[in-house]
């Protein structure tokens, strides 16, 4: 196993190395700024990242030693046999050397196993579940910040003896902006002197969705400025419809749920947002990658937990000094007071001026 690569400081002379990451979109995206760094600091080594065929779209410019594998955990690689041949046929074409898990769930564990019988080196993240529990838990909450999730995704690889500094600049490299002709499909280039906001109002779990009457309050108000154009961000039906409703109510509003651009068009177009405003989701991780300044709205859950957007500011976090928060990682657990105070209570007038001093 040992393959000269001392020049790049790695001790174990890895040349191919697997990576491992399902779940959320959010999740995956966080990840990015990880991979392409470690990409940057170890040029010689081949990443293989494997995750799920519908997240690939998000690897934009990937580096040129990073291959993104999109595969099908839910009928093709399922159970036991399957986390086996996946790992077979990845670690046969890639001569993997080792496998860094950045999921740490029953299908990346058996991966690690079958890593392991191949006398493949494993490195595990470690999620701090019994501190996220501490810090979530309704009485005696120790409140403290966590290790932020990229942080976590870094200490794995440095349990591979890859110790990554951070070289990430943005999907679409610094101050760089995305190709036009990649939103294409969306819209035409913005016009000059015109401001783009995204706003994406929904997120997976009801503590963590600003009320959606008080959210179309906020896109009146934004709508209604100079110059100004919004684009809705959701997905599944209920959310369509909701936000078609608005779109179609409210002037210089574009409604893009359901219409499934794809994430390369999405992305390209969050690049050339004066601001993107979301919840604690998906959306939020999309648009800091992008480069975008993003103003994001807490509830249940809190930055504390380790899942603020990259390079996001604490100021443009928009959350209630509440004791009983955050009460949840992912904001799944329903409210102990019944009421969502912490999301209700954040008045129109308080998102609508936080965004317009991004703008």
């Amino acid at each position: 196993m040992a393959r000269s690569n001392s020049q790049n400081g790695n001790d174990r002379g890895l040349m191919s190395v697997m990576i491992a990451r399902f779940s959320a979109i959010g999740d995956v995206a966080m990840t990015v700024p990880v991979i392409y760094s470690a990409c940057l600091c170890f040029p010689d080594i081949r990443f293989v990242l494997v995750t799920r065929q519908s997240m690939t779209g998000i690897f934009i410019n990937a580096p040129a030693n990073l291959t993104v594998l999109g595969v099908d955990v839910k009928t093709e690689y399922t159970g036991v046999k399957g986390m086996r041949r996946l790992v077979k046929e990845v670690c046969d074409k890639y001569n993997i050397d080792a496998f860094i898990d950045l999921h740490d769930v029953i299908r990346t564990r058996l991966m690690g196993i079958f890593c392991r019988l191949r006398r493949i080196h494993v490195a595990r993240i470690n999620k701090g579940r019994g501190a996220k529990k501490a810090l979530t838990r309704r009485n005696h909450k120790v409140m403290l910040p966590l290790t932020s999730q990229r942080a976590r995704y870094r200490e794995a690889f440095y349990r591979a003896a890859l110790p990554v500094n951070d070289r990430f600049k943005g999907l679409f490299g610094g101050k760089g902006k995305a190709d036009t002709t990649l939103f294409a499909k969306i819209t035409a280039p913005k016009p000059a002197g015109e401001r783009w906001i995204g706003i994406a109002p929904f997120a997976a779990h009801k503590g963590k969705v600003y009320p959606p009457e008080q959210m179309k309050e906020v896109v009146k108000m934004l709508a209604a400025q100079p110059h100004t154009r919004i684009f809705l961000l959701g997905g599944g039906a209920e959310e369509t419809a909701v936000l078609e409703s608005w779109a179609a109510e409210i002037p210089h509003v574009d409604c893009l749920a359901g219409k499934k651009f794809g994430f390369s068009a999405e992305i390209a177009l969050f690049n050339h947002l004066d601001v993107m405003l979301s919840m604690d989701s998906a959306n939020m991780h999309l648009a800091s990658i992008a480069g975008t300044a993003t103003v994001s709205i807490w509830g249940a859950t809190h930055p504390y937990c380790g899942f603020k957007g990259w390079k996001q500011s604490d100021d443009d976090m928009i959350q209630l000094p509440m004791t009983c928060r955050p009460c949840s990682v992912f904001g799944d657990k329903p409210c102990h007071r019944g009421d969502y105070l912490c999301l209700t209570a954040i008045k129109p007038a308080v998102v609508f001026n936080k965004v317009m001093e991004k703008l």
